[in-house]
């Protein structure tokens, strides 16, 4: 349940709970959000923390646009697409979402952003899916993606990983869908050119209990290997590092993005031994010094307090960034959805502005332009985990740098794409 008395999958009218402000404003036409995110399955925390980011973007603005009442209302998927697809329905066909403002999980984005084609009377931004696929194949004119996505992320840790840290033979464990594929071509991209080689890739189905018979075939400790690139995420990540641990794992690990989010970080257990030391890179740094990144965590933990993570997640953040950036174009246009949005989605494609993260904009395939934070998980004074910002690349975009025509020619990626073995 959301704060206030949101309750996930009903109906929640937020300027409601804003007292005077709304209720003023009730002459004037609603406009209603729709927030899918995954709150059953492995990523069900990632997805609680995500629609408290549209929750906190929509008080932000007070609950209201150009006199408008903004309604919030919510559906739950699991990461699955087709789950998605039909929670997605229901909040667009039956609910009257005006605006869709999701889904989590990177195959669930694929599905999402197809669907935005058949309802040209919505608009649609990303939660904090990060499949490449998304706004790269045939993107939909109405989907909009104010998150950068995983090979963004991860690009610049591989060669980070070769040049400040030697290691230039690894093993890697992923869960085996678009997003960690998205991850690992964006990881080997650099990692590879480095000179980096790939000794095996270990895939894992998501919601895995059991991987005892994956970390059999795992090195325990540094020699075959350099280290170990897991890309998992949710309780995967938790189950495999905890799992990892119990058997006298040793290797030194490098993180997928998901792996060091506030939602791991916080975990108990064998898996917090192992977590202290990791590599990762994302658009998220606990530490950041940006004045941006400072006053959204301190507005996020004044309004959830405890009931929030220690300081807000990755996934906290995309979704803040995306509901944003509806809100700041609706604000632009004066509440107008006339014409299928045609304002609306003009302001969306053309709207920079400065996310908790810095400056965004987007491209020609409607996908963010951002700074990306190469990390360290550090123990912090209270005891607490937190990644510590080793470095920031500004400007990091969905062809990372090589320009269109050279990075379409890499192909798309796949559990053999990229690949450089030993």
């Amino acid at each position: 349940m959301l704060r206030n008395g949101l309750t996930l999958g009903a109906t929640a009218t937020l300027a409601a709970l804003m007292g005077t402000t709304a209720l003023s404003a009730q002459e004037e036409e609603t406009i209603t959000i729709g927030g899918l995110a995954t709150l059953e399955g492995p990523f069900a925390a990632p997805g609680e923390d995500g629609l408290r980011g549209v929750e906190l973007a929509i008080e932000e603005f007070g609950g209201e646009i150009a006199g408008h009442p903004i309604e919030m209302i919510t559906a739950s998927s699991d990461g699955n697409p087709d789950v998605a697809l039909e929670s997605a329905r229901r909040l667009v066909e039956q609910d009257g979402a005006d605006i869709m403002i999701g889904p989590l999980s990177g195959s669930e984005g694929i599905r999402i952003a197809q669907y935005a084609k058949e309802q040209p009377g919505t608009t649609f931004l990303n939660g904090g899916s990060a499949a490449i696929e998304t706004t790269l194949v045939d993107p939909a004119e109405n989907f909009f993606r104010f998150n950068t996505e995983g090979a963004q992320w991860t690009a610049p840790l591989g060669e980070y990983v070769v040049n400040e840290r030697g290691w230039d033979n690894i093993v890697i464990v992923s869960e085996d869908y678009s997003f960690p594929y998205a991850q690992i071509f964006g990881f080997m991209a650099t990692y590879c050119e480095a000179g980096g080689t790939v000794q095996d890739k270990y895939f894992t189905p998501v919601g895995n209990n059991d991987y005892s018979s994956v970390i059999a075939q795992l090195p325990l400790e540094t020699g075959e290997v350099d280290g170990m690139y897991v890309v998992l995420g949710g309780s995967d990540a938790v189950n495999f590092l905890s799992q990892y641990a119990q058997m006298g794992g040793q290797l030194p690990i490098v993180g997928g993005t998901n792996v060091t989010d506030q939602t791991v970080l916080t975990t108990q257990g064998p898996a917090r031994e192992l977590l202290p030391g990791i590599l990762s890179s994302g658009p998220v740094s606990d530490n950041a010094d940006l004045e941006a990144w400072q006053e959204f965590v301190q507005r996020y933990q004044d309004y959830f307090g405890d009931e929030g993570l220690p300081s807000p997640s990755l996934f906290a953040s995309n979704y803040y960034t995306n509901t944003k950036a509806a809100l700041l174009a609706l604000q632009e246009v004066e509440g107008d959805l006339s014409n299928d949005h045609e304002a609306l989605n003009e302001a969306l494609s053309n709207l920079e502005f400065t996310s908790p993260t810095g400056p965004v904009s987007l491209n020609e395939n409607r996908q963010a332009t951002a700074a990306i934070y190469i990390n360290e998980v550090v123990e912090q004074a209270d005891g607490s985990l937190a990644l510590e910002p080793l470095e920031r690349i500004e400007e990091v975009d969905q062809y990372l740098g090589l320009g269109r025509e050279a990075y379409m020619e890499l192909g798309l990626p796949s559990r053999d794409n990229p690949s450089c073995p030993s």
